[in-house]
């Protein structure tokens, strides 16, 4: 008997002919669903030559690379500090000291717990009077309200991918006289990276998308360019399918840079030079 009929019965021939019948109706009702959404937005103009032209102009691809390079500067940037300060929680949550732990973990439920938008909004207020420009002050807002709120998230990853080295590792690194950082920075630190990995490419997307919050504060990133450009078409569909279709890109690219640099350290280290490493903070003798 195989697996596959332990868990069900095998469907027999009414039950296939069923089946399919049923795929054929849903088939059916799809693409009749779509035709009439198609020939909906036809008639309501979406289909337009003028629609079409418009999307091919230069000063329409010249705001979508000026949104482009915006968003991957702000998500940049928010990714590089939300490591920084996640690494920081994380550490502190892990403190032996309960004066450093206890208002690190009181900071990541925090941070966790208030919505991006309401960060980004409290720090646009906090900026203003200060003599920067609009821009500035929308940067600042945005950036920081992506790295309090994705610092805080990677801070639980970092925490997790730590705790999932199997504890010998760390017994074994303290039985041959390391020291804490020591045994965090050579030993568990290279291991939990494997298990964080993952969660962290989904943060790094998700901060990406979420740089689409600039437009709440003024800042030209891509979604504000997107609703001047449908604005200025008078179109709304194609302006946003073509900047969704942008987003998708841009997240696709994130997503292969991540996946190559999960291929490099999936290779790790050679033993020769992990024990090299352990070798020269061992004391002499």
């Amino acid at each position: 008997m195989s697996a596959s009929t332990v868990l069900y019965d095998a469907p027999g021939p009414l039950t296939r002919r069923r089946h399919l019948l049923y795929s054929v109706l849903f088939g059916v009702v799809l693409a009749a669903a779509v035709v009439w959404v198609v020939l909906k937005l036809k008639d309501a103009g979406e289909f337009d030559q003028r629609v079409i032209d418009g999307l091919t102009r230069t000063n329409v691809w010249n705001a979508i690379g000026d949104g482009v390079v915006a968003t991957l500067k702000v998500a940049g940037l928010a990714i590089v500090l939300s490591v920084a300060f996640g690494l920081l929680l994380a550490f502190g949550r892990m403190a032996d000291r309960t004066w450093i732990r206890v208002p690190c973990r009181w900071l990541i439920e925090f941070f966790r717990a208030v919505p991006v938008l309401l960060m980004i909004i409290f720090l646009r207020a906090l900026t203003g009077g200060h003599g920067l420009e609009i821009e500035t002050r929308a940067l600042i807002a945005l950036v920081g309200g992506l790295t309090l709120y994705n610092g805080s998230v990677l801070a639980e990853v970092f925490r997790a991918g730590v705790q999932a080295v199997p504890r010998g590792q760390s017994e074994a690194a303290y039985a041959i006289g390391l020291r804490k950082g020591q045994v965090m920075r050579i030993v568990l630190m290279p291991q939990a990276i494997r298990y964080m990995l993952p969660a962290i490419i989904s943060q790094c997307v998700v901060a990406l998308k979420d740089t689409s919050l600039g437009f709440i504060v003024a800042y030209p990133e891509l979604t504000s360019q997107g609703r001047q450009i449908a604005l200025f078409l008078h179109n709304n569909l194609m302006v946003w399918v073509v900047i969704a279709a942008v987003y998708i890109t841009l997240n696709n690219v994130v997503s292969e840079i991540a996946t190559l640099l999960e291929r490099r350290l999936s290779r790790g280290r050679g033993a020769s030079k992990a024990i090299a490493e352990v070798e020269e903070v061992l004391p002499a003798g």
